[in-house]
């Protein structure tokens, strides 16, 4: 017996029609060679659907909505006689044109769906569009034929994490990678041997839904070459990913190769997490263009003033309504979207505290939004991770909503610890909070809610850390105005790049004692791309709009900083071989497994005596590694000492249990090889009483 729904009631020109199905959104294939076309606006008048063959600079049919094909605020029809992989769509919506009422609607525009699948029309990185261009975000259709085979989800436990964030088309641009397709997601396939041999288990790409990178206005005054928006902090599809970092984006295979990345990083244990940007969109304020949004309901997406303009509590010019229950819905269908479609194993939602803030902008004690994340059965095994604060002053460190599930980049973490080892005064106290997880900022969660870092895109890379004093951000035509000020970084004695053997010996010194005290605190450790092989930006700490050489990763530097890569290497191995470090309860400070020991303990320049005051730049902890929380078989025993003063110290070495000896794993003060061991490989201290630790540099002995 044939379907009757796979028949048209309608006709307009050749294409049959019939009324569609208002749910779900976009554009989706339907029994009978239909597509089933769905699109919401609470204010539009009248709707036209907008056909194009693939590439096709005038439309093939354009096609109204007839009146009795709309349910409640929804457009929705069947289109039969298209072919889906041959045609790109588009709408036009009419209304009123009120700014100071909210309303923006204008007939001539072809607007985006915002729950297209796959974008068009730009689909090589950096070309400029046509003249003429009547829509140059072209959406189109994607079949949902993937062949997964057994991949699902890793379920990797967060606190087992050890997360490499990272630019797709920076990671393998340079001409150094050695890649077949730089800058794409078919590159990074080609490099998961690298990111095994440094221990990551889990990659975090910046953005990677679809933006126009030819957005920005700014001329790099020393070249005269025009800006780009580069790190893609300003979506145009929440559902589609970037055509240009596809090696196949010019077939039209983008989502099939970003589909292949996710599943051969599953096969080799490492989990995939994607950075989104629901805060704001690449159409900006009044100035900006109208792309979608703006469009098909200006009111609904946006938080507007009483008089129509934008709020902008994003830094970028609009800021999405992320609490109407329309936008609410588009996050929770963007997101479910990935996970079950594209198999993605977690999120860091830029600027999250936006999500929390209602309408008019103010901060909610329950926001809807942040608690439907929280409970959605769909996400409910993937990992929800906030940057929480806003660049409307709102900072939520310790304090976002989380309901048990969510994490945070924890920016306090970065501070004391950039602040602790550049020497400051009265910053022990808050490092010993910090290496335990944050008990004060995560007392309920646990320090596996704290994303522990030191660097990330925003700001100094590791090396530039302890090279500048001041960042040098006149390349992106701001005038030095854009970018962090309070970066707590320190030159070592010169700004910017030295010929001075003891200036670039210091200079490594700090990148291993940041890394090495990185690994051993409790919580979720990240690292910034390149870091690990003393990558720079020369000086400039906000890299959104340089698409050069110099800020993409020369892999060249593995070779003249193998060092450096070496001591990330068995830093993370060292963490990943003691379970002791991977804690997903705070510390107790007393012994409650009866070794004798409590789970950590404090220490000073004399053992078991702590300095707390506020001229000490030194602390030491040890480990009860029967305390360990992985499984029931006990762990070594494990003592630091990081001494962030410019002289060195004797420092008198707790006794570990009767039988166990003190190993060196790393000693940050001494040259390499001698400055870090493989785990396991530690060679036994000749002395078990004292240990000089050398001016700015930290030690982690082993007892077994």
């Amino acid at each position: 017996m044939e379907r009757i729904d796979a028949y048209p009631t309608h006709y307009h020109k050749k294409f049959g029609l019939r009324a569609g199905q208002p749910y779900p959104f976009g554009a989706t294939l339907v029994p009978g060679g239909g597509i089933n076309f769905s699109i919401f606006s609470s204010q539009a008048s009248r709707c036209t659907l907008v056909i194009f063959e693939k590439e096709g600079q005038e439309p093939l049919v354009e096609i109204p909505f007839p009146e009795e094909f709309r349910v409640g605020h929804v457009f929705a029809m069947v289109v039969f006689g298209l072919d889906p992989e041959d045609i790109e769509y588009g709408y036009r919506m009419d209304g009123l044109y009120s700014p100071h009422a909210g309303h923006r609607f204008d007939y001539s525009k072809i607007l985006l769906d915002p729950y297209a699948r796959a974008i068009g029309g730009q689909e090589t990185w950096g070309l400029l569009p046509r003249d003429n261009e009547v829509y140059r975000h072209r959406a189109q259709i994607v079949p949902s034929d993937f062949d997964w085979e057994a991949d699902r989800l890793l379920e990797i436990p967060i606190e087992e994490l050890i997360i490499y964030e990272m630019h797709v088309r920076g990671f393998t641009q340079h001409p150094s990678s050695g890649v077949k397709h730089p800058g794409t997601f078919a590159a990074i396939r080609e490099k998961i041997p690298y990111f095994k041999q440094l221990g990551i288990n889990c990659i975090e790409l910046m953005p990677i839904f679809e933006f126009d990178e030819l957005e920005n206005h700014f001329v790099n005054p020393q070249t005269g070459q025009g800006l780009i928006n580069y790190w893609g902090y300003s979506t145009v599809g929440f559902f589609a990913p970037k055509a240009g970092y596809a090696a196949s984006g010019r077939l039209g295979m983008q989502v099939d190769e970003l589909k292949a990345l996710v599943k051969e990083l599953h096969k080799n244990g490492i989990e995939i997490m994607l950075d989104v940007v629901f805060n704001h969109t690449g159409e900006g304020d009044e100035q900006g263009e109208t792309i979608s949004f703006r469009g098909i309901d200006n009111k609904t997406y946006y938080m507007l003033t009483p008089d129509g303009h934008y709020f902008n509590f994003s830094g970028t010019g609009n800021t999405m309504n992320c609490n109407n229950p329309v936008v609410r819905n588009l996050v929770l269908d963007c997101l479910r979207y990935w996970v079950a479609e594209y198999h993605i194993d977690g999120f860091r939602f830029d600027l999250a505290s936006i999500l929390g803030r209602d309408p008019l902008g103010h901060p909610l004690a329950n926001p809807p939004l942040i608690e439907a994340l929280a409970y959605d059965p769909i996400l409910a095994k993937c990992k929800l991770i906030a940057e929480a604060w806003d660049a409307g002053g709102l900072y939520q460190v310790g304090s976002f909503p989380a309901y048990d599930r969510w994490g945070e980049w924890n920016g306090k973490y970065r501070d004391a610890i950039r602040r602790f080892l550049r020497g400051d005064e009265d910053h022990v106290g808050e490092m010993v909070q910090r290496i335990q997880g944050s008990p004060d900022l995560y007392p309920e969660r646990g320090p596996q809610a704290s994303v522990n870092f030191v660097t990330a895109h925003d700001g100094f890379t590791l090396l530039d850390l302890y090279s500048y004093n001041e960042k040098h951000n006149q390349a992106n035509g701001e005038d030095g105005r854009d970018g962090a000020n309070d970066n707590y970084s320190w030159n070592c004695g010169h700004e910017g790049e030295s010929n001075d053997k003891g200036i670039n010996q210091l200079r490594r010194q700090q990148v291993r004692n940041a890394v090495a005290l990185l690994m051993v605190s409790q919580g979720v450790p990240m690292i910034l791309m390149g870091d690990e092989m003393g990558r720079t930006q020369h000086g400039n700490n906000n890299t959104y709009c340089q698409d050069v050489d110099w800020n993409w990763l020369d892999w060249s530097l593995l070779e003249k900083n193998q060092d450096i890569f070496r001591f990330f290497k068995n830093c993370i191995a060292f963490r990943k071989a003691h379970p002791v470090l991977r804690n997903n309860d705070h510390f107790q400070n007393k012994d409650y497994v009866g070794s004798g020991y409590n789970d950590v303990t404090w220490h000073g320049i004399k053992a078991w005596v702590p300095n707390w005051d506020a001229g000490s730049r030194t602390f030491g902890f040890m480990l009860c590694g029967e305390h360990a929380h992985h499984g029931s078989k006990p762990d070594d025993y494990i003592y630091v000492f990081a001494n962030a003063h410019w002289e060195d110290h004797q420092v008198e070495l707790p006794h570990p249990p009767e039988g166990q000896l003190w190993h060196l794993f790393a000693n940050t003060g001494t040259k390499s090889p001698h400055d870090c061991y493989e785990p396991g490989h530690e060679p036994k201290l000749n002395n078990q009483r004292n240990f000089l630790v050398g001016a700015r540099s930290t030690i982690i002995l082993v007892g077994r």
